[in-house]
């Protein structure tokens, strides 16, 4: 048994103390280590959040009952003692800086989970931590310091769901400064400053967008770990695009946080609209903002009467139900028969040929189409099984185009089909049965309907009421219209061009409440055909050149860089097994009928791309099981690699 003295910097004696030196053998153990520690500094304090970590292998001891030896520790190791919980400056998607106290010495997804937790963020999954990007300085801006709100004194808490008090959690209950704080976490931010648009980071091109992917933290090591150190900045931001279970009564700040992710990437063109849509978003933002000022608290009601208002809703639709008789019960649960002439085009076939007119027929959740109506009673030309396809809106109403872009699985990547309708009313209904049996329903679902009228809805917004803004306050006509879109229409509409416009979309929505218009800007943006997807540079085994993986919450996409087009299309639902090569940074994945991939990553380690593509798997596996306890141990052995606790 070796003895030997054993030198340890503790950080709470300042850092000019010297290392304070104790006498340990080889099998002592960690917990003994700290307690002889403790006893020599003669500080009464309390310990309990301090931990020991070991600089040159980078490692905390967390297991005290382990002994120096079995950690492999001898008289050279260089080891501090100090809290485990430090000072963070955790910048927000609104853009408020928050300092506040972070562990360092879990996992990040532990603390990511501990974070959200004091800020009363449900589903803390969805989130994640990443490097911040440089903003662009000047020199006149260097006393421009932005205000930083101190959390620090909060009590650190191992509960789950926070207690709530006046629908804030209690610790936010404590002052009026930190009652403040909440409900600026709560409430929407006024449109940002065109100078402070301009300033931000911007990417340029679809390789810029995966860099910033590069700068994800990893979840399965710890802060300290990843070489951050005491009150430096870190972003939080939602990592995965798979919003689970909203509810606006509980989830107001997770709402606002998550709608001020959105907006900034709108602003900065993260990712891309069309010019009505940015009218529409301008004119949303605009809404949102009036509706802020005049309801300055998004704060929910009280437990009582939302368990009131659900008893209610329960006795309404139990009395509905008891009233139906059996014809209209039959009558409910007879599909609706969905038929008409529509436009084809394939774009993939090596034709020059347009859209061509057909018949089609919508049964269950298959589309078949013939050369006319008369012919419908035979065989169709093709029929086309439309479950576990991707459905994406192409509509521009002013131009009376309304397409519906459709990948339909396929065991060598997605075909792409395009349907062009004739009008509204045929593109609402087509496009709501469309979505219905992608996720395997028929036309005799009961939100067939309320799909139709959604779309109707989204479609009258983009609609422009010309004229319309002359009667609009004379207040309206001074908007700031270059706060609500991005910076590309600075340059190629003057205010006085942008306003009209803007003013006509809001006619729009302007009778929406807060809470309606948020989640409104939240469906167009995520019903937008590159919501979800996360850029990363890769080379693919056998290539000469690089290419772009785009990471979607349900599918994996090959972008040649030269075009900006789509190669491939992988569905994870056909994955059936995914590696990675941690030697030569390699990931492989196999597919159903025989289909292999793998690539090198360029722009991000593999391990990133290994987490984002177990962590969408992770994500679908919570709709099973609608509870607010976190399977941990299944998300890390889905995304943690070779370092799987």
């Amino acid at each position: 048994m070796a003895a030997w003295d054993l030198s340890v910097t503790v950080e709470d004696l300042g850092s000019d103390a010297p290392p304070v030196t104790i006498s340990v053998t080889s099998d002592l153990h960690v917990g003994g280590v700290i307690l002889k520690l403790v006893e020599k500094t003669q500080i009464k304090c309390d310990w309990s959040d301090h931990a020991l970590w070991w600089e040159q292998k980078q490692q905390w001891l967390l297991r005290t009952a382990w002994s120096l030896e079995k950690y492999g520790i001898h008289a050279d190791a260089r080891l501090l003692f100090m809290p485990q919980h430090k000072p963070l400056k955790l910048g927000l998607p609104s853009g408020i800086t928050l300092k506040l106290r972070a562990c360092f010495s879990n996992p990040v997804f532990q603390t990511v989970m501990g974070i959200c937790r004091i800020l009363n963020i449900r589903r803390p999954e969805e989130l994640s931590l990443l490097r911040p990007v440089e903003e662009k300085k000047k020199k006149k801006d260097k006393d421009l310091t932005p205000e930083i709100y101190d959390l620090t004194s909060l009590p650190l808490s191992s509960v789950s769901r926070p207690t709530l008090y006046n629908g804030m959690p209690a610790h936010f209950a404590d002052s009026p400064q930190m009652e403040d704080i909440y409900k600026m976490l709560s409430v929407t931010q006024p449109p940002p400053a065109p100078e402070v648009i301009a300033k931000q980071y911007r990417p340029a091109s679809v390789v810029d967008k995966a860099h910033i992917n590069g700068r994800w933290l990893d979840s399965s090591r710890s802060l300290m770990q990843q070489g951050i150190q005491e009150n430096d900045k870190i972003w939080l931001r939602f990592k995965y695009y798979t919003f689970y279970d909203i509810d606006p009564k509980t989830d107001v700040v997770r709402l606002t946080q998550l709608y001020e992710q959105a907006r900034w990437a709108i602003l900065l063109e993260d990712i891309d609209c069309t010019e009505e849509e940015m009218m529409l978003f301008g004119a949303l933002q605009y809404h949102i903002s009036k509706v802020s000022e005049s309801e300055p608290q998004m704060l929910t009601s009280s437990a009582a009467m939302d368990d009131l208002e659900s008893a209610l809703q329960s006795l309404e639709v139990k009395m509905e139900g008891d009233g139906s008789s059996a014809s209209e019960l039959l009558e409910n649960m007879t599909a609706p028969q969905l038929n008409d002439y529509l436009k084809i085009f394939r774009p993939k076939r090596l034709t020059l040929k347009g859209y061509k007119q057909y018949w089609f027929k919508f049964q269950d959740t298959s589309i078949s189409y013939f050369k006319s109506k008369e012919e419908s009673i035979g065989e169709p030309i093709q029929q086309i099984n439309l479950k576990g396809c991707e459905v994406a809106p192409d509509v521009n109403v002013a131009a009376e185009k309304f397409l519906i872009r459709l990948l339909i699985p396929a065991p060598e990547g997605m075909n792409e089909v395009y349907l062009r309708c004739e009008n509204e009313q045929q593109y609402a209904q087509w496009m709501a049965a469309c979505r219905l049996a992608s996720k395997g329903k028929s036309l005799a679902d009961s939100s067939f309907q309320s799909e139709i009228q959604n779309i109707r809805t989204f479609l009258a917004m983009q609609k422009s009421s010309s004229g319309s803004h002359g009667n609009a306050p004379a207040g309206d006509e001074s908007i700031n219209t270059h706060s609500l879109v991005s910076p590309r229409y600075h340059k190629k509409y003057k205010p006085k061009q942008l306003t009209p416009r803007i003013l006509d979309a809001y006619q729009n929505v302007a009778q929406l409440s807060l809470m309606d218009a948020v989640m409104r800007f939240l469906q167009i943006w995520q019903a937008l055909p590159d919501f979800g997807l996360s850029y990363i540079v890769v080379r693919f085994k056998g290539s000469r050149k690089d290419e772009v993986l785009g990471i979607a919450p349900n599918r994996l996409i090959r972008i040649d860089l030269g075009v900006g087009d789509v190669v491939k299309t992988w569905r994870y639902n056909n994955m059936k097994q995914w590696n990675v090569n941690w030697d030569i940074k390699q990931v492989a994945i196999e597919f159903e009928g025989n289909v292999n991939i793998a690539f090198s990553c360029v722009t991000a380690d593999c391990k990133i791309v290994h987490e984002f593509i177990g962590g969408y798997i992770f994500m679908s596996t919570r709709s099973r099981v609608k509870s607010e306890t976190l399977n941990e141990e299944l998300f890390h052995k889905l995304t943690g690699g070779h370092e799987a606790l």
